[in-house]
């Protein structure tokens, strides 16, 4: 099995992919790109990440975006280990 989610950004949404599944949700239209993930912690991310040509740290906690989808978080994130950041 992989432990390994994937966060990445297009346009004006991020992606969270994680077997084989994606959620998408709104961000700032200012967000140029993640950089690197600097924590993870069952839900909650810490990031660094490019707005207008600066780079400043963010935080994405995704257990209220899973609630609102009707996701089940602890189902969902109980078997990521680790997120990295990938553009295709």
């Amino acid at each position: 099995m992989n432990h390994e989610a994937i966060l990445s950004n297009d346009d004006r949404f991020t992606s969270f992919v994680y077997n084989h599944k994606r959620i998408r949700f709104k961000t700032s239209p200012k967000l140029e790109k993640y950089t690197r993930v600097v924590a993870w912690d069952k839900g909650y991310l810490v990031v660094m990440a490019i707005y207008n040509g600066t780079e400043t740290e963010e935080y994405i906690d995704l257990i209220p975006i899973l609630e609102n989808l009707c996701i089940d978080p602890h189902e969902f994130l109980k078997d990521i280990r680790k997120v990295c950041i990938r553009y295709e």
